[in-house]
């Protein structure tokens, strides 16, 4: 998933939690099953950043490596403007590209 390319709102938008969560029929579940996607992006976000950052890491001292670089600072800017794990979690639900199941019904069926 390349969350980069995802049109999800930085601002805070007023939603229909029953409407969303029509195709659960359980508004618990959805948070659940949201909260849990949104754990997944941003630890993957968190990972993408750590090993663009593990370039600049500077293992010495030196007085010459105090002054900002530039290019760790505008891949910090970059990931600082994307929207937040849960708005990107949560624009997919809408979009109908999560994948979920529950075990204990899928038990009930057979």
């Amino acid at each position: 998933m390349d969350y980069r390319k995802i049109a999800a709102s930085s601002n805070t938008e007023t939603r229909d939690v029953m409407k969303l969560s029509e195709s659960v029929g359980n508004v618990y579940e959805m948070v659940r099953i949201i909260g849990k996607r949104a754990n997944q992006i941003g630890i993957d976000m968190k990972q993408d950043l750590d090993s663009k950052l593990q370039e600049f890491a500077s293992y010495s001292d030196n007085l010459e490596e105090v002054f900002e670089n530039h290019e760790q600072i505008e891949i910090s800017k970059f990931y600082e403007k994307l929207p937040k794990p849960s708005l990107l979690a949560i624009e997919e639900w809408k979009e109908n590209e999560i994948y979920y199941r529950n075990p204990s019904k899928e038990k009930d069926l057979f």
